[in-house]
């Protein structure tokens, strides 16, 4: 009886675009709205009839306030836009009232904070929804003074669970698609803490629901963010599915974000590099410009430059160029090294006496390792560039004036090695910077300029600028 009443109360309050023939036809957008409405827009049905005696109508009100924040057209009306928009999957978290018990959208009073993940999806590995994790907090610790560490044991900052249904916080997720996840607002006990709806389906990549993305969004929340009205933002509330290699933080998320907390902190002491960081793109065009390290990437070119990495497609003429940190948040900056082995679609990435494999955005554990268990003498420090042949199955390391040459598929260095570069690549200079393979030919990178080797001819063919790629 009491749904029948609720049902007629939302009838007499909302006007239709479309005229309803019978009564299943009117039931079903009507507890959309109703359910929508209360879980999002605070919508108490109880005071529903009250106000129609007062002559308000609390309904139209809610459906006039949810069209003003997504930038619908405001008639509070139930109209085909407004129902649409209601049934795209969104995050938990209302949009016009404080989730959690904290008032007022706290902060938290330090900037160290610590997260613990409780248990995980089935539909991830672990190292996977680990790695989701890790780069997610990532996006916030880049704009930031802020610091997210995992721990383990006890209590966290943080509490990272994956639940159906009733979960025991008095907000019951909804089986799959419409409410995605949700989280706490800074603070003690529950605060900060973000829940994930184990009936949807995640993924690492484009499919079902990706993690990171998800992820990122509600530690927003849990850092003290309210939901963004700008579609772009990460803080919208609504889903978007988008290529997370892609992703960028909107100005509006970190304007938000940096308003609570600042913009991120230098420390000079912490490593000896952060004195020179470059705090701006370097300029791809320039006549001097080098580059640390280069690789193939899933049909791509990529260079890499102190924070920066440019991403450069031989058959497309636009080009770009971002920050690291927004592809894989746990690499350090001044990549060395680097090199792709296509046929394993993994790129290995070196610096200083460590490496990294990466499948696309996707850090693959355990790394770093030590470049010894390549089979590095301990005198080598680091590697200058590395460069795979995807026919011969050979990779070859240059370290200052000599290269090692080591078989991917034993997984071990040739024997006779190192040798010294001038004289096994005639017309090479003996230090290497980078190196590439592509259509037959090695392309090696020295100071400004490359030089472009013919693989079966065994000799420059081309000396080009460094950054021919770009069309510069």
């Amino acid at each position: 009886m009491k749904s029948f009443l609720l049902i007629l109360a939302l009838h007499a309050s909302i006007s239709y675009t479309h005229p309803v023939t019978h009564g299943t036809a009117l039931e079903k957008p009507l507890l959309l709205a109703k359910s929508y409405l209360t879980k999002f827009y605070d919508l108490k049905m109880e005071e529903v009839l009250l106000n129609k005696v007062k002559g308000n109508d609390p309904v139209v009100e809610k459906i006039e306030e949810m069209q003003r924040f997504f930038g619908l057209k405001v008639t509070g009306t139930l109209d085909s836009a407004t129902l649409e928009m209601m049934q795209k999957p969104r995050c938990g978290v209302p949009d016009v009232h404080s989730f959690s018990v904290f008032p007022n959208r706290p902060t938290w009073k330090k900037h160290d904070l610590t997260y613990r993940i409780m248990n995980y999806t089935p539909d991830m590995t672990t190292a996977e929804v680990d790695y989701a994790i890790e780069k997610a907090f990532k996006v916030w610790s880049n704009v930031t003074p802020l610091t997210f560490k995992r721990i383990y044991t006890e209590e966290a900052d943080i509490m990272i669970s994956f639940a159906s249904g009733v979960h025991g916080d008095f907000y019951p997720f909804d089986g799959p698609d419409g409410t995605l996840a949700h989280a706490y607002a800074p603070g003690s006990g529950v605060g900060g803490d973000a829940h994930f709806d184990e009936d949807e389906f995640w993924t690492a990549g484009t499919r079902g629901y990706n993690l990171f993305l998800v992820a990122a969004h509600e530690f927003g929340h849990s850092l003290g963010l309210d939901h963004s009205r700008d579609p772009q933002a990460l803080m919208y509330p609504n889903y978007k599915s988008v290529d997370p290699r892609e992703f960028q933080l909107s100005q509006d998320d970190i304007k938000g974000i940096q308003t609570l907390y600042g913009g991120p902190v230098i420390h000079p002491s912490k490593s000896p590099e952060s004195p020179s960081k470059p705090t701006t793109k370097p300029n791809i065009c320039s006549p001097y410009m080098t580059f640390d390290a280069v690789t193939t990437l899933r049909g791509e070119i990529i260079f890499f430059k102190d924070r920066f990495l440019g991403r450069k497609h031989p058959q497309i003429p636009q080009a770009s160029v971002d920050l690291l940190s927004l592809f894989w948040p746990s690499l350090p900056s001044g990549i060395q090294a680097a090199y792709e082995v296509e046929s394993k679609d993994q790129v290995f990435l070196f610096k200083d006496n460590k490496y990294w494999i990466v499948s696309g955005v996707d850090l693959l554990t355990p790394y770093p390792r030590n470049i010894y268990t390549l089979g590095f003498p301990n005198y080598v420090k680091k590697v200058d560039a590395a460069v795979h042949n995807p026919f011969t199955g050979k990779t070859y390391f240059f370290v200052d004036n000599n290269y090692w040459r080591y078989d991917e598929r034993s997984q071990s260095m040739d024997k006779g090695y190192p040798r010294q570069t001038a004289k096994a690549f005639p017309g090479i200079g003996p230090k290497v910077d980078a190196a590439i393979y592509h259509n037959g030919h090695y392309y090696f990178f020295q100071g400004a300029k490359q030089l472009e080797y013919d693989v079966f001819l065994n000799r420059v063919t081309q000396v080009l600028k460094s950054n021919s790629w770009f069309g510069c």
